[in-house]
């Protein structure tokens, strides 16, 4: 079955090229003119994946962002005329799951969906009950969540595959760029700071105490380990 995918812009000429672009890759797609009628569309159907632009009408895409995360983990895109990096970690400091300025490729922007979408379903090969345990923290592969101490952590579907990644490695060093790879799976371009931003969510989801983060840890000038006798250190 086709994934469907919502375009919220008020671009109209924009969200057509990008409905018809996205149908011929294999996508069916619904689209919304306003911040707000894209919230009604969602909760009218959830889509598969969201495609937000951040200049609306109404609201602006980050706080339709804000208010998308705050009751689902529906995958979202975000676009954005502007090329600032500061819009770009906002984004997803509030959840996005991926970010592309404005102008871009649409072969691009459905490769990017598709990594998205692979990320948030998961694999058929995995075990239902394939659990990664580290100590207090589980990380359930077959239902795509997060626990500590049993209470399940929200992560965005991006954040998630980030930290299967890191966990299956525990004990390695991971550069940002491998990261990347493992993650992304694709050659798109990426910026720097974007693990940053998502490790940063994560700890703030998992750790005891983010600022001092026992679970992730931070190899300046390497990139990121994933330890892997975590709560004995936090004692």
């Amino acid at each position: 079955m086709a994934a469907e995918v919502l375009i919220i812009d008020d671009d109209t000429r924009l969200a057509a090229m990008l409905s018809d672009y996205l149908r011929s890759a294999g996508f069916t797609t619904r689209s919304a003119a306003t911040g707000i009628s894209g919230l009604q569309e969602i909760a009218r159907k959830a889509p598969d994946a969201v495609i937000l632009d951040v200049m609306l009408p109404d609201h602006d895409g980050f706080e339709i962002c804000r208010r998308i995360r705050a009751g689902s983990g529906l995958p979202i895109l975000m676009l954005t005329a502007k090329g600032e990096e500061t819009d770009r970690i906002v984004g997803l400091e509030l959840g996005a799951d991926d970010y592309l300025p404005k102008p871009f490729s649409p072969r691009e922007l459905a490769a990017r969906l598709k990594a998205i979408l692979r990320r948030t379903q998961g694999s058929s090969s995995i075990a239902p009950m394939d659990i990664l345990r580290f100590g207090r923290l589980e990380i359930d592969r077959g239902q795509r969540c997060v626990r500590l101490d049993g209470s399940e952590r929200p992560l965005t579907g991006y954040q998630f595959a980030l930290l299967v990644n890191m966990a299956e490695n525990a004990g390695r060093v991971l550069s940002r760029e491998r990261l990347m790879e493992l993650t992304k799976g694709e050659e798109l371009e990426a910026f720097d700071r974007s693990i940053d931003v998502h490790i940063s969510r994560i700890r703030a989801a998992i750790e005891t105490d983010p600022k001092h983060p026992r679970r992730i840890i931070t190899l300046r000038g390497s990139g990121y380990i994933f330890a892997r006798n975590q709560d004995e250190s936090e004692r």
